[in-house]
């Protein structure tokens, strides 16, 4: 009877061994975002803000006294690669070293699971989120994919542009490439198969969705909503935050202070609101305001 008792303790202690771990995540509904100052040249906050949400994704975030866009920046790692999703609003590596930031994040990871080769792309092509390709250009072991939609095609192999998602392997860490024309012609939405994030850059968050071309952004949030209801998603992340903690309101453009944001995460609920709201409004350009953001056409 020992024995047999003995046995089953030991198998369950090695399925038990067999069970991935669950990594704990920051917690990104209560996370604080460093938010600039009422006075700038009293800031103290670093230039750069880095938060490791887990072992191998990191959110980093622009001080807005450095620039009043603060754009979010996000580095995924894989077994063989880093993928880094845009380069910020300043391209002077003194005001904004990115680069040496992001290089210091990718050597500390790299000493515990070995080298990676670092992949910049970018959510689109607005000069508030590739200001920063230069610091990385020339480097070593890098690439900066283009920014027209041609590169973005034939980086990430998108024959069938803009209907077609493709998978783009980071090592054992697959990303989906969802193309979102509309705030901007070459928007891309990013989705960690590992984290379930999804990575909608200006396309779609807690702000002023600037759309410039309606007809095109409306089907691209047609293409996300479809797509989450296929995708687990555990979260959505924009690349800024310009609505306050009240309903409705947001700060004006230009701030370089906010200290009552709106989170930065967003919810497949609310994609579904912006998404059911463009229906009802028709091909008529409109702009309507939300709880969480502002549909906004651009003349």
């Amino acid at each position: 009877m020992k024995t047999k008792i003995t046995i089953v303790i030991s198998l369950l202690i090695l399925i038990s061994s067999c069970q991935p771990s669950i990594e704990e995540t920051v917690d990104l509904s209560v996370q604080n975002w460093i938010h600039g100052s009422e006075n700038c040249d009293d800031n103290i906050d670093p230039p750069i803000q880095v938060v490791k949400y887990n072992s191998n994704t990191y959110i980093l975030r622009q001080n807005k006294c450095t620039n009043y866009e603060a754009p979010f920046m996000f580095l995924f790692f894989g077994e063989n690669k880093a993928l880094l999703m845009d380069t910020g609003a300043t391209k002077e590596a003194d005001i904004f070293p990115l680069y040496e930031t992001v290089n210091k994040i990718i050597n500390e990871w790299s000493e515990k699971n070995g080298e990676v080769e670092l992949i910049v792309a970018h959510t689109h092509k607005h000069g508030d989120h590739f200001a920063g390709d230069g610091q990385f250009k020339g480097k070593p072991n890098t690439s900066v994919v283009g920014l027209e939609v041609k590169d973005v095609q034939d980086f990430f192999k998108i024959a069938n542009w803009p209907e077609e998602v493709v998978d783009y392997d980071l090592g054992n860490r697959m990303m989906k490439i969802i193309p979102i024309p509309g705030h901007q012609a070459s928007s891309i939405a990013v989705y960690d198969t590992s984290t379930k994030i999804l990575l909608t850059g200006d396309t779609f968050y807690p702000g002023r969705l600037y759309i410039n071309d309606w007809i095109a952004f409306k089907m691209s949030i047609e293409r996300l909503v479809k797509f989450t209801d296929i995708n687990e998603v555990s979260t959505i992340l924009g690349n800024h935050i310009e609505m306050t903690q009240t309903a409705g309101v947001d700060y004006p453009m230009g701030s370089n202070y906010q200290p009552k944001e709106h989170q930065l995460p967003l919810s497949v609920l609310t994609l579904k609101e912006l998404s059911n709201a463009l229906t009802k409004l028709g091909d008529t350009p409109t702009k309507k305001i939300h709880d969480s953001f502002i549909i906004y056409p651009v003349d």
